[in-house]
């Protein structure tokens, strides 16, 4: 007798894989009972006898308590199944980063070594003799060994950054003071690369509790991607404004804007978009290891913070939002101190 139960539970849950895994969870509770129910009624001859009202009696009291069970169950299932899912999303993602790391990164460091092999063989094998050509290879030499110097400080950074080692001394201070140091620094780096750098600054003063090297990093990463991807004539705007419990910094450039399809994925490591946003000059600019806007996102994250991305009519913005005031951001209790000795 419970035979055919059993078969026709099946073919309800067959029917029922749509639905939520409470509602599968219940019937699968439930269907035991019943073709037991059913197997002792038809063992009694369909005859409702006093054990028979016993039996159902106890099997319904066990219903009203496994069913809630199977409810709450099922439902710590459906999130523990959920926060699986995005766990594997997750290191699929960093796995798919790291991957996109490590290429880029042997391709940007396999060239600047190369350079510097060919210049070091030129000046050894004296094939080049004039004290001026020896000067200019001995130039070259020291940018591109700045260049490997800033990819190997980058790639320490975002180390620490996804190791949870992260150092971050947070004080109070004034954000226009951090912007107007970033802003005293690139002036002749957007000078070189014929981009006006515009400051535009509340008049009072605007407080947070931050790292100021932390901050002058996020915000020298943002400005030289806006001044390396803006073309001569073009400009970049920094603003500050305070509204509410959050301060807002701006970094707007016209650049031409951000493909659509590199928007979600800007702020991944080592990717730098297509085509359309590959820098346009780099007058006096460091050479970028495609890893600037995601530690740019991991110091505001270790500041409670938040950074995006957008389009504007003439170029593309990117805007921080961190928590104003005098209170110290729930954020730094998971970073440990800041290395007060590193540049931005």
């Amino acid at each position: 007798m419970t035979a055919p139960i059993m078969l026709l539970g099946t073919a309800l849950l067959f029917l029922m894989r749509g639905m939520s895994l409470r509602a599968n969870m219940v019937v699968i509770v439930l269907l035991p009972l019943v073709a037991t129910f059913v197997g002792v009624l038809g063992v009694s001859g369909f005859m409702f006898t006093g054990d028979i009202t016993k039996i159902a009696t106890v099997l319904a009291a066990v219903a009203l308590v496994t069913a809630p069970a199977a409810l709450y169950l099922s439902r710590a299932q459906a999130k523990r199944t959920v926060w699986e899912r995005q766990m594997r999303d997750q290191e699929r993602a960093a796995e798919r980063s790291r991957r996109e790391l490590i290429a880029w990164v042997s391709h940007d460091l396999r060239t600047p070594l190369a350079d510097i092999k060919a210049l070091a063989e030129a000046l050894g094998d004296s094939v080049v003799t004039s004290p001026d050509e020896v000067v200019d290879f001995a130039r070259e030499i020291d940018v591109n060994t700045v260049r490997l110097s800033q990819m190997v400080d980058d790639l320490f950074e975002m180390s620490r950054i996804h190791s949870g080692a992260l150092r971050l001394d947070f004080e109070p201070l004034d954000v226009r003071e951090v912007v107007d140091e970033v802003a005293g620094a690139l002036t002749a780096a957007a000078r070189r690369a014929e981009v006006c750098l515009d400051v535009d600054l509340p008049p009072t003063a605007v407080p947070v509790v931050a790292s100021s090297t932390a901050l002058s990093r996020v915000l020298t990463n943002l400005v030289v991607n806006a001044i390396a991807h803006t073309p001569h004539g073009g400009s970049v705007r920094i603003q500050v404004a305070s509204g509410g419990t959050d301060v807002t910094i701006g970094v707007t450039d016209t650049g031409g804007g951000i493909a659509e399809e590199d928007l979600p994925r800007i702020f991944e490591m080592a990717y730098r978009g297509t085509a359309a946003r590959t820098p346009v000059n780099s007058a006096g600019l460091p050479v970028g290891s495609g890893m600037g806007l995601a530690i740019a996102q991991g110091l505001v994250a270790a500041h409670d913070g938040l950074i995006v991305a957008s389009n504007t009519d003439a170029g593309s913005r990117f805007e921080v939002t961190l928590p104003g005031g005098t209170a110290r951001p729930k954020a730094a209790s998971v970073t440990r101190s800041a290395d007060t000795h590193r540049r931005p």
